[in-house]
């Protein structure tokens, strides 16, 4: 719970996640800007490497375990990457290794894919079912499932995929979701958690003006 909480903490602050996809991406990734990575790229001769390295810049470090070359979906697999490989956590849309990851005290990110009402009835079954630390709601483009999902769920959602622009994040951030992550560049370098700020600011001001004249 103390590294959760930690991490809970670290996004109050950043509320954006890098998503890194290739490895010329990997340095880009030291951002004040970022809370944390997400680890899609590698393979189990140099994932240690990757996650070595952000974790000495103080980043907080997830490795997606299906994207990850050459380990296995299994109880072995997860205890080599929490044995050797060391990251913070994992991210993965297998309930399976959700639990496995738990028990090996590894924070976990369960990430679903919203892609019908029946993924998103699926998805708070599983959080309810598995309870991993935190879920990631894909794509990121819909508010209206982000904000269904958090009025039924307990688990924080970290929201991603198809994100383009700053404006998008901030709709998902304002719907609900308590990070984005994203795989595009350009975009780690914007201080979304001060946009989100300055819009919340402005949203409650206009409410509260609209209350005063009514």
């Amino acid at each position: 719970m103390l590294k959760k909480d930690e991490f809970l903490k670290r996004l109050e602050c950043s509320k954006l996640i890098a998503a890194v996809k290739e490895e010329k991406h990997i340095e880009k990734a030291i951002n004040k800007n970022l809370s944390g990575v997400f680890l899609l790229t590698g393979n189990i001769g140099v994932i240690k490497k990757y996650v070595d390295f952000f974790r000495s810049n103080d980043m907080f470090t997830f490795v997606h375990i299906e994207k990850i070359e050459g380990i296995s979906f299994d109880k072995e697999g997860l205890e080599f990457v929490a044995n050797y490989v060391k990251p913070d956590g994992i991210i993965t849309t297998k309930n399976s290794l959700i639990k496995i990851a738990k028990k090996l005290n590894m924070l976990t990110i369960q990430r679903c894919f919203m892609i019908d009402t029946d993924a998103l009835k699926k998805a708070i079954e599983i959080s309810k079912e598995t309870q991993p630390d935190f879920i990631e709601l894909m794509p990121a483009l819909m508010p209206d499932v982000i904000r269904e999902f958090t009025k039924n769920a307990n688990e924080p959602v970290i929201s991603g995929g198809l994100i383009k622009t700053s404006e998008q994040m901030i709709n998902a951030l304002l719907n609900g979701a308590i990070a984005v992550s994203t795989g595009t560049p350009r975009l780690w370098n914007i201080d979304i958690s001060k946009m989100y700020e300055e819009v919340s600011r402005w949203r409650e001001q206009s409410r509260l003006q609209t209350i005063a004249t009514q």
